[in-house]
């Protein structure tokens, strides 16, 4: 039985993977509120006591840099050492890898119900491919095309620098330098971001807050109830929110596929974009996406895919286990 982990700044999400004929099959699944526990240990301990299985291999992706085994989680106190789980779970070794890197590893288990397409690009289009994944932060993740299959690698491409393309871009780059030492894409890019963005267009007066909106986003995460009554029409302030937070990710989307020569293709992980699907089908995200100057015919050929299966980056993880980890 293969150990799966899918550690997130929001959610750490454990399963129990079985390896059939046919692929991997989730065959127990329980999530954990990430904050809510001290230590990738303490939620093993309590995943694990009551399960007596016998664990053949595990592998965890996790949202930060991982180096020689071990990662202090991006937005999450936590710090993982891969030795330190495989003596917790009974294993000589255990796979710890970035969660987008996970993520990579897991397309090649989707199935075409697992995907919604945003631009069909050019007709058997090969190449390297790339994944980037708007949440709780926003990561990036590549896949080198060795001539026989994709090889999933990390990057933490979401922490470069943020580069505005337009004077309203600029406005919200100096609005966001009074607030933070250093603009990253992920600070505009995330669920944080979008709340960030809200208050941009709200404190410098480009759209107005109604009391009734206030009092919407007055209790827990806000980034949901943005998105949700920009999507149903309800707020003038949200909409032009939620457009230029959908521009930004088509462009920086863009420059990953640029940096990484995507032209396998670009998949949109994470959970914010599922929720707002509608709004990425729209033309401003590829517009944003295929706006490079001469680039452009080259971006327009490049398939663009939205993920929709959460359980993506665990089916990575075990993939990771069950074809990395081999003895």
């Amino acid at each position: 039985m293969i150990l799966a982990g899918d550690i997130g700044g929001t959610n750490t999400r454990l399963a129990l993977v079985e390896e059939q004929p046919d692929g991997l099959r989730i065959s127990d699944q329980q999530t954990f509120p990430s904050r809510e526990r001290t230590s990738l240990e303490a939620a093993l301990e309590e995943f694990l006591t009551p399960r007596k299985v016998n664990l053949t291999r595990a592998s965890f992706g996790i949202a930060g840099p991982v180096r020689n085994g071990r990662c202090e989680a991006t937005n999450l106190p936590w710090v993982v050492d891969s030795k330190t789980v495989a003596k917790r779970v009974g294993l000589k070794r255990v796979g710890l890898i970035n969660d987008l890197e996970a993520n990579a590893y897991g397309i090649a288990a989707l199935q075409s119900k697992d995907l919604v397409i945003l631009n069909k690009g050019a007709r058997n289009a090969t190449g390297n491919q790339a994944i980037i994944s708007a949440g709780t932060g926003l990561g990036e993740a590549g896949m080198y095309w060795d001539g026989q299959r994709h090889r999933p690698f990390p990057s933490e491409g979401g922490h470069a620098d943020f580069a505005p393309r337009n004077h309203l871009e600029m406005e919200l780059l100096d609005y966001s330098m009074q607030r933070y030492r250093r603009v990253s894409y992920e600070r505009l890019i995330s669920g944080p971001g979008l709340f960030h963005i809200y208050c941009f267009f709200r404190d410098t007066g480009k759209g107005e807050e109604p009391p009734w909106l206030a009092e919407q986003l007055r209790p827990g995460d806000p980034a949901p109830v943005i998105s949700q009554l920009a999507l149903d029409g309800k707020s003038a302030l949200c909409q032009q929110t939620l457009e230029l937070f959908v521009a930004l990710y088509g462009a920086e989307a863009g420059n990953l596929a640029l940096k990484l020569m995507a032209t396998g293709g670009v998949y949109l992980g994470g959970g914010i974009a599922p929720r707002i699907v509608s709004k990425l089908a729209e033309p401003g995200f590829m517009n944003a996406f295929t706006a490079k100057g001469r680039m452009r015919p080259l971006l327009q050929d490049i398939p663009v895919r939205v993920i929709t299966n959460p359980k993506t980056a665990l089916l990575g993880a075990a993939r990771h286990a069950a074809f990395e980890l081999r003895p």
